[in-house]
This record gives structure tokens, sequence and C-alpha cells, in this order.
């Protein structure tokens, strides 16, 4: 069955592919658009998570979030089955423009080792493809259930000489030598680790489990960080990638304030772009002690 489901995606991903890019995004906005409008998993999920985050909306302005959300979601999926399908180079194109470039080579001229940290923000595909471009980093990824997809993402993740590390023992060693040796890594650092793996720290003033793994990687290594993110441009035409230096806390040896730090960081940008979030995504699964559940399942 998982061998059939698996078909199914890649072909929608081929037949996304196909089309011209303007006709890809707008056929994604309206799947969106129609996930807005009858009920489901997401966007139930994507209700609950703004519900939290956003107390300050009122139901209307809240609800026209979740809209927009859900059209912007189906653009990146749209997007990304471009990204994944195409040439690198012509995913590369897409990018229009670039802020902070000097800081990403200034940190790549150090040669001491270069965390980017990056967020499920804009279009992650498309910013895996740029940040390829301009060195060969060890991507860390967590891999989908779906093996056929799971192949597809290994092979064009990995199209421009860099290599794919899957959230296991041996990619977490992979990418902690590359650190080591002076390599460049990517990591996407809100994705909900597990309870050992993590801590607690402030998300739009909610608590959320956020992995340790990258101030871990700093610790006890000359390594710097950056954070990188793709943002559509609001014509829908491409993307923006800006780099930004990691704050002075991202270092500290006191995990709970790096950590903290790092998701103020990205919450800063979810803020200026919130329908580009991928508030789809079950970020809240895991509660303090004695708190509830947000999601039935």
């Amino acid at each position: 069955m998982d061998r059939v489901k698996g078909a199914i995606v890649v072909g929608f991903l081929k037949l996304f592919s196909s089309l011209p890019f303007a006709w890809a995004q707008r056929l994604g906005a309206l799947l969106g658009w129609i996930g807005w409008k009858l009920p489901n998993r997401s966007l139930e999920v994507v209700r609950i998570n703004l519900r939290h985050c956003m107390p300050e909306l009122s139901e209307a302005e809240r609800e026209s979030l979740v809209g927009r959300t859900m059209m912007d979601t189906g653009r990146s999926f749209a997007e990304s089955a471009c990204a994944w399908m195409w040439s690198p180079q012509k995913t590369v194109a897409l990018v229009k423009e670039v802020e902070g470039l000097e800081v990403l080579q200034a940190a790549l001229a150090e040669g001491k080792g270069l965390v980017c940290i990056t967020s499920h923000l804009g279009n992650w595909e498309v910013l895996n493809h740029w940040y390829c471009s301009q060195c060969s980093p060890v991507i860390f990824y967590r891999p989908p259930k779906l093996k056929a997809v799971d192949e597809l993402l290994q092979r064009q993740r990995a199209q421009l000489g860099n290599r794919v590390a899957p959230s296991t023992r041996e990619g977490i060693i992979s990418v902690m030598r590359e650190v080591r040796k002076g390599g460049a890594v990517g990591i996407p650092a809100d994705p909900e680790p597990a309870l050992k793996s993590g801590v607690f720290v402030p998300f739009f003033g909610v608590p959320a489990l956020t992995s340790k793994f990258v101030p871990n990687l700093l610790k006890g290594n000359d390594a710097r960080a950056v954070f990188l993110h793709c943002i559509r441009l609001p014509d829908h035409s491409g993307f923006k990638v800006i780099v930004e230096a990691a704050p002075e806390a991202l270092y500290s040896s006191d995990a709970e304030e790096a950590v903290a730090s790092m998701s103020s960081t990205i919450e800063q940008y979810v803020r200026r772009w919130p329908s580009q979030y991928m508030w789809s995504m079950k970020r809240f699964r895991k509660r303090p002690a004695g708190e509830e559940k947000w999601y039935s399942k």
C-alpha cells in the first residue's frame, strides 16, 4: 500500500512540475483554498496553532490568516514539486533577491565550520538548491514515511554535489563530523524533537519543545552559525533569500538560553510573513508536564 501511495504522490509532483511555474503556483493556491473551505486534519491543526500563538487577533483576522496560510501552503507544495523535479539551476533562477550574501560568504571564508539554520517558512526546497549552489553542505532532514518520496528527495536534494543526512544516529554523526572538519551543514530548527533531545522555550509566547542539536554542534567547536530563509515575493514571481548572522546568545554555554535565542530569531521571521509558515505542522504535539494535549491525534 505504501508503494502505491508513494507512486501517487510522485505522480502528483511530476504533474505540478510539468506546468509553467505561475500555473503550478495558482493550482497549488487553489488546492489550498479548497482545503480551507472543506473540513480536514491540516486545517484543524492550522486553526489550533494560530489560536494559541496569535490570541491577539480577532476571530475574523485569525480566520483570514488561516485562509492565506492554507493557500500559501498549497503554493509551497507546488513550488517544492518544481524544485524536486527541475534542474537545480532552473530552481536557483527563481531566487530574484539576496539579502546578506556577504554574511554567508564571510562565514564560509573562515573555514571553521558553518551551521546554517532555517525553518519551515517560505520555501525551504528552493532554499536548499540556492544554499547548495554556494557551497557543498550536508543537509540534515527528517525522512518522509513513504519510501518512494524519501528516495526522490535524497536524489533531488543532492544534485549539486552536496550530501544529505537523515535524522538518524548515523545522520547526526555525519553532520557533527562535517562541522568538526570545517565544512558546512544545513539544519531545519523547528521540527519537534524527542523529549530528551530538546528543551521547552517560548515560541509565540507558548512553550515549544525545541531541539538542542544546533547549540550542541556549536559548543566545543569554533564554527559559526547563520540563519537562512527563502521568502516568497509579494507578486509570486520568485523568492528572496535572507541571510543573517546568528545572535551571540546562540553560542551560550547555557543550552536553554541558546535554544531560546534560536527560537526567538525564527519567530521574528514568522511574524513578518505569518501566512508563509507551515502552521499545518504539529509543532506543539508534546506539552510540558500537566498541560493538555492540543491535537486529537
